[in-house]
């Protein structure tokens, strides 16, 4: 008899996105390494490459984020 019960993370309506089956997931079905989420909801979960995709540029497009160059330093 096992001593542990291998559970699952995630609470019942917690929506997940699988990158490596590129689907949406209720609950955890794959690792935590392989998934976004949670979502709210079905919806945000389907969208969750496009809002990671529109949150990268925001990052790449931040001044705040971006150390000047030592020829800009002057």
């Amino acid at each position: 008899m096992a001593l542990f019960k291998k559970r699952a993370v995630g609470k019942p309506g917690e929506w997940f996105y699988c990158l490596v089956h590129a689907k949406v997931e209720e609950g955890p079905e794959c690792p935590a390494k392989d998934r976004f989420g949670p979502y709210a909801s079905r919806e945000e979960a389907e969208h969750a490459m496009r809002t990671a995709q529109e949150r990268n540029l925001e990052w790449e497009t931040d001044p705040k984020w971006h150390d000047k160059s030592p020829d800009e330093e002057s």
